[in-house]
């Protein structure tokens, strides 16, 4: 979110995240790594863990950019099952998805019938289904037929779409 952090790990792997990079690491039977501080100055970042749907597997890395102009006023597919859109893969039936609001901008998520949605506001204030969120605020939705963001107010967002037995 803000400065810089380093990555290295035991399969090869070093690279600097900056602001709007995402990163995929799998662990898989086993790896080690390290993160860092890189610049001076505040680093502020999010490490989320999402378990994948089978124990084990190959370890694994993923590393790409989703720029401001990909995420403002709408929602941007960061991580997949298959990579779509550029996104970062997950071994999960699991879909997350960023997205910058200011203003008027708005945004609606349609959820299938087994699905359900974590939504993670990062910073900025946001109304989701009609609940104002602050920065650090969450809110699950089960049993709702879509995510609606709206009245932001430079907000940043993370939309996690989950099958409903997460």
């Amino acid at each position: 979110l803000e400065g810089e952090l380093a990555h290295k790990d035991s399969m090869g792997n070093g690279s600097v995240m900056r602001p709007g990079d995402v990163q995929r690491m799998s662990a898989g039977r086993g790896v080690q790594h390290s993160e860092f501080n890189h610049a001076q100055g505040l680093t502020h970042f999010l490490q989320i863990w999402i378990e994948p749907a089978q124990p084990g597997g190959d370890p694994g890395y993923e590393q790409t950019h989703f720029d401001a102009a990909a995420k403002q006023g709408r929602l941007c597919l960061v991580a997949s099952p298959d990579g779509s859109e550029g996104s970062v893969t997950l071994r999960q039936d699991a879909r997350l998805y960023a997205g910058l609001f200011d203003g008027a901008q708005s945004a609606s998520h349609a959820l299938g019938a087994s699905r359900m949605a974590y939504v993670h506001l990062v910073r900025g204030r946001l109304q989701v289904n009609g609940e104002w969120l602050q920065a650090g605020d969450a809110l699950k939705l089960r049993d709702e037929a879509s995510v609606q963001l709206g009245h932001g107010e430079q907000a940043e967002v993370l939309l996690f779409d989950l099958p409903k037995n997460s």
